[in-house]
């Protein structure tokens, strides 16, 4: 366990383009950064992601929570979980490559591979602080806040990556075994605008009926509770920094996180 502790703790190893390549049979671009080429260096390649969440990582996780003293039923059962998968997938329309949106971790480990990446604006949501978790990076006694998608006033600007046709059922399975673990996410195919053109990309936005889901909170609340939490993947604190430094890195404006951000280093400067 604390090997995977070590190779959440933010470390970026230099990312080429192989490293992005699916091991499926798809065509590569030349250069999967080819329109953002600060990324290179700082997206955690598939390999080495603890959130890329195979049978094998589940099974990790699966010990953890008991370990804990959860339920057996701590997470949505592998059927149910698929069911979402396809239903949302049926939507999406075969064969041709999937688009998906990262606004919180996607954006430094996505887990997958992917042929291209983008820039790319959502209209009408916005990122806030909203899930609680009791895994990962908090803890049944200190919950952690992780991030959802609200629907809100303006847009969230994040990145798009393609993952390509042949790899779709694969990549897409272990995406949501991470994301749709507890149900606490409602996926969907959203269109969104792109400095190159626009595409639709899976969503995965916040489930606000999920027992989990805690809503906005004030801001010196979601900092307290960020700045305290840690679990088996590494700190709350952590994700807030490592989110705001890519942030900075692609030059996107967002309030919500550099206040946020700035009041958690307040709260512990070290």
């Amino acid at each position: 366990m604390a090997a995977l502790a070590g190779l959440a703790s933010g470390r970026f190893a230099s990312t080429h383009a192989k490293m992005a390549a699916p091991p499926h049979g798809a065509r590569l671009a030349i250069d999967p950064f080819t329109h953002l080429p600060q990324l290179r260096g700082r997206l955690t390649p598939p390999h080495e992601s603890v959130l890329r969440v195979t049978p094998e990582v589940l099974a990790v996780w699966d010990q953890h929570a008991q370990q804990q003293g959860r339920p057996a039923d701590w997470r949505l059962p592998d059927a149910q979980r698929e069911d979402t998968r396809r239903a949302v997938l049926a939507n999406h329309g075969q064969p041709q490559d999937l688009w998906v949106f990262g606004y919180g971790s996607l954006m430094w480990d996505p887990g997958f591979h992917f042929t291209e990446v983008r820039q790319a604006d959502l209209a009408g949501y916005q990122r806030r602080f909203s899930y609680r978790i009791t895994g990962g990076r908090g803890t049944p006694d200190r919950p952690a806040l992780m991030l959802a998608l609200e629907q809100h006033a303006g847009c969230c600007s994040g990145l798009v990556f393609r993952i390509p046709a042949t790899a779709v059922d694969a990549e897409s399975e272990i995406l949501w075994r991470r994301e749709m673990i507890r149900g606490g996410y409602c996926p969907a195919l959203l269109p969104m605008a792109t400095p190159q053109g626009p595409v639709t990309a899976l969503v995965f936005a916040a489930n606000t009926a999920h027992p989990e889901y805690a809503g906005e909170l004030p801001l010196d609340e979601t900092a307290a509770v960020i700045a305290g939490a840690s679990g088996f993947i590494g700190t709350n604190r952590g994700y807030l920094a490592q989110l705001a430094a890519q942030l900075d890195a692609l030059g996107i404006a967002d309030a919500y996180i550099r206040n946020l951000h700035q009041q958690v280093r307040l709260l512990d400067p070290t």
